[in-house]
């Protein structure tokens, strides 16, 4: 990983005062304990964000349906389908209610009908927060993205909407549909 050289990152809680700032995070590949249950995983990284023990069971509770794993809350980890453990990893960024939340590569590995799950649940969870996604499936753009940032070298080279995106493809750009041959063209893509 390197380190960046330049810039900021400024998070605001917007006009709601009793939200602190806080960033959720996703990674690509979240470590969870395999022999712990969805509620114990959830109550542990509660904790670590040092929500009260009064509030714990109502945090735990919330993120667990608004991940749809509420019927799955006593299932050990390790039994977790792949699309399971994403939704798992996701209501762990999302204990302590953050006003942005990082995705990274969330749909990664999984197959076409937990992938759009996925979206769906990804899509339910941007009322009232910021969510990025960083991904390199184009279908993830498509199916989550009402704003696409690309960068390319540390620079941003596009920064809009899908249908503004699709209108740089080059028709000479290698790809089977127009939103990849224009991610092609603003990245340099040879032919």
């Amino acid at each position: 990983m390197e380190k960046p050289m330049a810039g900021t990152v400024t998070l605001q809680a917007g006009g709601d005062t009793e939200r602190a700032p806080a960033l959720g995070y996703l990674p690509q590949e979240p470590e969870m304990p395999p022999g712990a249950t969805c509620e114990e995983f959830l109550y542990y990284v509660a904790w670590v964000h040092e929500i009260p023990a009064k509030r714990r069971h109502e945090a735990v509770r919330e993120v667990l349906a608004q991940t749809n794993l509420t019927e799955r809350r006593t299932s050990k980890i390790r039994t977790l389908s792949g699309g399971m453990a994403r939704r798992l990893g996701i209501a762990q960024a999302l204990i302590h209610d953050p006003v942005m939340l990082l995705l990274d590569e969330p749909t990664v590995g999984l197959d076409p009908r937990q992938r759009i799950a996925l979206r769906e649940t990804i899509s339910s969870l941007a009322a009232g927060r910021v969510v990025i996604v960083s991904t390199h499936l184009v279908e993830d753009i498509r199916g989550l993205a009402d704003r696409v940032i690309i960068l390319h070298g540390g620079t941003v080279v596009f920064d809009g909407d899908v249908p503004t995106l699709e209108g740089e493809s080059d028709p000479e750009a290698p790809g089977d549909t127009d939103l990849e041959r224009a991610i092609a063209t603003l990245m340099g893509a040879p032919e």
